[in-house]
Protein backbone atom coordinates (compact mmCIF):
# COMPACT_ATOMS: atom_id res chain seq x y z
CA UNK A 1 0.00 0.00 0.00
CA UNK A 2 1.17 3.50 -0.84
CA UNK A 3 0.08 6.83 0.60
CA UNK A 4 0.13 10.39 -0.71
CA UNK A 5 -0.99 13.74 0.67
CA UNK A 6 -2.37 16.01 -2.05
CA UNK A 7 -3.27 19.68 -1.80
CA UNK A 8 -6.75 20.31 -3.20
CA UNK A 9 -7.66 23.75 -4.51
CA UNK A 10 -11.30 24.81 -4.20
CA UNK A 11 -12.35 22.46 -1.41
CA UNK A 12 -14.04 24.72 1.14
CA UNK A 13 -16.87 22.88 2.92
CA UNK A 14 -18.14 19.52 4.18
CA UNK A 15 -19.92 18.91 0.88
CA UNK A 16 -16.67 19.50 -1.02
CA UNK A 17 -14.89 17.07 1.31
CA UNK A 18 -17.45 14.38 0.56
CA UNK A 19 -17.29 14.95 -3.19
CA UNK A 20 -13.50 14.64 -3.25
CA UNK A 21 -13.47 11.55 -1.02
CA UNK A 22 -16.18 9.79 -3.02
CA UNK A 23 -14.51 10.59 -6.34
CA UNK A 24 -11.29 9.03 -5.13
CA UNK A 25 -12.96 6.00 -3.56
CA UNK A 26 -14.51 5.16 -6.95
CA UNK A 27 -11.05 4.76 -8.48
CA UNK A 28 -10.04 1.08 -8.62
CA UNK A 29 -7.11 0.56 -6.27
CA UNK A 30 -7.94 3.37 -3.85
CA UNK A 31 -8.31 1.91 -0.37
CA UNK A 32 -9.01 5.06 1.64
CA UNK A 33 -9.36 8.82 1.09
CA UNK A 34 -9.55 11.31 3.96
CA UNK A 35 -9.95 14.98 3.08
CA UNK A 36 -9.19 17.82 5.50
CA UNK A 37 -11.07 20.98 4.50
CA UNK A 38 -9.17 23.21 6.93
CA UNK A 39 -5.79 22.13 5.60
CA UNK A 40 -7.02 21.88 2.00
CA UNK A 41 -5.56 18.39 1.63
CA UNK A 42 -6.59 14.81 1.02
CA UNK A 43 -4.67 11.77 2.25
CA UNK A 44 -5.03 8.85 -0.14
CA UNK A 45 -4.03 5.26 0.58
CA UNK A 46 -3.88 3.15 -2.57
CA UNK A 47 -2.48 0.07 -4.30
CA UNK A 48 0.33 1.39 -6.49
CA UNK A 49 0.02 -1.61 -8.80
CA UNK A 50 -3.56 -0.66 -9.69
CA UNK A 51 -3.53 3.15 -9.73
CA UNK A 52 -0.99 5.95 -10.11
CA UNK A 53 -0.75 9.55 -8.96
CA UNK A 54 -2.00 10.94 -12.28
CA UNK A 55 -5.20 8.87 -12.03
CA UNK A 56 -5.80 10.24 -8.52
CA UNK A 57 -5.34 13.82 -9.72
CA UNK A 58 -7.62 13.15 -12.69
CA UNK A 59 -10.38 11.85 -10.39
CA UNK A 60 -10.13 15.02 -8.31
CA UNK A 61 -10.21 17.18 -11.45
CA UNK A 62 -13.26 15.32 -12.76
CA UNK A 63 -15.00 16.11 -9.46
CA UNK A 64 -14.42 19.83 -10.11
CA UNK A 65 -11.35 20.52 -7.98
CA UNK A 66 -7.64 20.91 -8.65
CA UNK A 67 -5.02 18.64 -7.09
CA UNK A 68 -1.66 20.32 -6.61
Amino acid sequence: MESVLLAVKGMSCAHCKGVVEQALKKVPGVLQADADVGAGTVAVHFDGEKVNLEALKEAIANAGYEAL
